[in-house]
């Protein structure tokens, strides 16, 4: 093992792991506990399809937004600070929403939990991969996912106790309490060494270094982050550098292909659609659970093979499950019958079809995204690059969760699953020609590679 493996184990960088992932749980959690309140919320406040795809989709909305100006700020205050102020905005949200007196205040607190979703979505991988040690760097950024997954699981649990009493507003305001954790654990944790090389604080950046590697590693690392750094001009008007082009291409294309292939009509509505083919609430927000369970286990397996297979072969293989799963799905709810009870074989097919779904993306697509995404952008940009990829990624994540409930009503589940199998395909399609794989090297090499290729292009 070498010294910067060994050192990242520390105690006090487990620690940094932990705090600097968490934002990622009260992702997962805020948004998959509206699973289960949102068939309560719609009996108590009487939501037409309409207004309920709105309580759902509001927090991406506000998720959007914060993407779009978290990059931003995060070159200029730093990754640390607003992770800080992502804290701040989860536990404002989560309270307002817990005690919203009628479906506008209920939409509104869920936009200011959505700006905290959004920039943690986007800070917490770029703060993770910042800050590991290159050979760990996939499994350490992985724990964002981990986290996702995790506070998704929690949402189930909780929503799965409080079903028989019916207690929405518990289910939506339980989430402050992870939120005031991770802003006490962030106010001690440090900024990334290359958010302070990038502010001519080197030194500061050496003292980050030195906790997850030996002296030799933390100048070497220090060089390359420099050398990076002088070569660039920085700035807005970079993202549309030709140089970056193929990058920003590539980021924002997983970005948005993550969402559209349907994975949040899972998240979001998986009680819905069971309840659809036969289930009652509380018996779809049970059976919820083992789709929860599921995502858990398997994005374990993901932190396990992305640092060994590598990033690519799982993103091709993780479509091949996904698309399958939609493309059964869409089939048997098209030919079989409409079930009377969960016994019914459609119901069966359903649930097993769901969690064959989730399998395929928490192995691969969950985790590898959020990995790649500060991977493959530029030092200088790469907050307000990533803003832009995640600001379009909660938009297609709007989009598709606003128009799910009346797709499914208008069209019924079999063509939508199969019209998001489709879209799978054309996903495969778009890794195979324009993903490279980024395993095993640093954020520097990928880089300077980004710059030798753009460079060889223009002659």
């Amino acid at each position: 093992m070498s010294n910067a493996t060994s050192a990242a184990g520390g105690t006090g960088n487990k620690l940094v792991y932990f705090f600097g992932s968490l934002g990622g749980l009260l992702f997962g959690y805020d948004t998959g506990v509206i699973s289960g309140a949102i068939l309560f919320i719609s009996q108590e406040l009487r939501l037409t399809p309409f207004l309920e795809g709105m309580v759902v989709a509001s927090l991406l909305l506000g998720a959007a937004a914060g993407a779009a100006s978290a990059g931003p700020l995060s070159d200029r205050l730093g990754r640390r600070n607003v992770l800080i102020i992502a804290a701040i905005l989860f536990t404002i949200g989560a309270i307002g929403a817990a005690l919203a007196p009628n479906v506008g205040i209920l939409v509104l607190f869920r936009v200011v939990l959505g700006l905290g979703v959004g920039s943690a979505a986007l800070i917490v991988p770029l703060y993770l991969s910042e800050i590991a040690p290159t050979q760990i760097r996939g499994a350490i950024s992985s724990l964002n996912q981990l986290n996702i997954v995790f506070g998704i699981l929690f949402a189930f649990i909780v929503n799965a106790l409080l079903a028989g009493s019916e207690a929405w507003r518990w289910m939506l305001g339980l989430a402050a309490v992870p939120s005031l954790v991770l802003l006490i654990g962030m106010y001690f944790l440090p900024e990334t060494p290359r958010w302070l090389v990038s502010q001519d604080r080197d030194e500061d950046a050496r003292e980050v270094l030195r906790r997850s590697r030996s002296e030799e590693e933390t100048e070497r690392e220090i060089r390359e982050i420099r050398e990076v750094e002088e070569q660039e001009e920085g700035g807005l008007s970079e993202l549309t550098a030709s140089w970056v082009r193929p990058a920003l291409v590539v980021a924002i294309g997983l970005a948005v292909f993550q969402q559209i292939i349907g994975i949040n009509t899972i998240i979001y509505y998986a009680p819905t659609t069971l309840t659809n083919v036969g289930y009652g609430a509380a018996a779809a927000i049970y059976a919820n659970l083992i789709i929860g369970v599921v995502n858990v286990a398997m994005t374990f397996v993901a932190i396990w093979l992305i640092d060994r297979v590598g990033r690519k072969p799982l993103l091709l293989t993780g479509l091949v499950g996904m698309v399958a799963s939609l493309t059964v799905l869409g089939i048997s709810t098209l030919v079989l019958s409409e079930p009377s009870s969960p016994t019914d074989a459609v119901a069966v097919i359903t649930l097993l079809c769901l969690a064959g779904f989730i399998i395929s993306f928490a192995a691969t697509w969950g985790p590898t995204v959020w990995v790649m995404l500060p991977e493959v952008l530029p030092l200088r940009i790469r907050g307000t690059a990533m803003g832009v990829a995640i600001f379009l990624h909660w938009i297609a994540n709007f989009i598709v969760s606003q128009t799910f409930p009346s797709l499914l009503a208008s069209l019924g589940p079999g063509p939508v699953f199969l019209g998001y199998a489709v879209v799978g395909v054309v996903a495969f399609i778009f890794v195979s020609a324009f993903v490279t794989e980024t395993k095993g090297r640093s954020l520097e090499e990928i880089e300077a590679d980004l710059q030798q290729k753009a460079r060889f292009a223009t002659g």
